[in-house]
């Protein structure tokens, strides 16, 4: 039975470190999947980021996007989760991680990378690994609540260790 764990934490916890952390640890397992993180400006956050984990970068979301997509002051250009987050989730060869961070507001702002996570996790196909926000979601209280999925609570108390630990756990089950 694949590996679907739920990296759930607060923000600012350190959930993307995490993940970047894990990908890096990884040496038998070839990990696919993306990373998301904060674009500041003089101190200020102005936006997020969105990269894959074999490098390709786009800004998903700014201030300055006009929409129409909008998550609270930040316009959404959802056309950076169709080119680069759903290519990323598809892994190609048997054996692969999938690496998500995050399910968030912005992310699953997309349709089609919804339909993407679920089938992923209805999947035989891999292990998964998502991060997610400890608020109530409709999207991602579903994905907790499934039998197949552990929820893992990432605190100040053990973000450092996590990684280490899930590379450990994902590692042995390598094919």
């Amino acid at each position: 039975m694949p590996t679907r764990i739920l990296l759930e934490g607060r923000p600012g916890v350190g959930k993307t470190t995490a993940v970047r952390r894990l990908a890096a640890l990884l040496r038998t397992r070839e990990a696919v999947g993306f990373t998301t993180e904060e674009i500041r400006q003089a101190g200020t956050r102005v936006g997020f980021a969105l990269e894959t984990l074999s490098g390709r970068r786009s800004v998903l979301a700014h201030r300055d996007f006009p929409g129409p997509t909008r998550v609270g002051r930040y316009g959404v250009d959802l056309s950076v989760m169709e080119r680069l987050a759903l290519p990323s989730l598809r892994p190609a060869a048997p054996g692969r991680l999938v690496l998500i961070d995050e399910l968030g507001r912005m992310e699953l702002a997309c349709a089609p990378f919804r339909d993407a996570v679920r089938a992923l996790f209805d999947s035989a196909a891999g292990d998964v690994v998502a991060t997610v926000q400890a608020r109530p979601d409709p999207f991602t209280d579903a994905l907790k609540q499934r039998p197949d999925v552990e929820v893992v609570h990432l605190t100040p108390a053990n973000r450092d260790g996590m990684p280490e630990a899930l590379a450990a756990r994902l590692e042995r089950r390598a094919p």
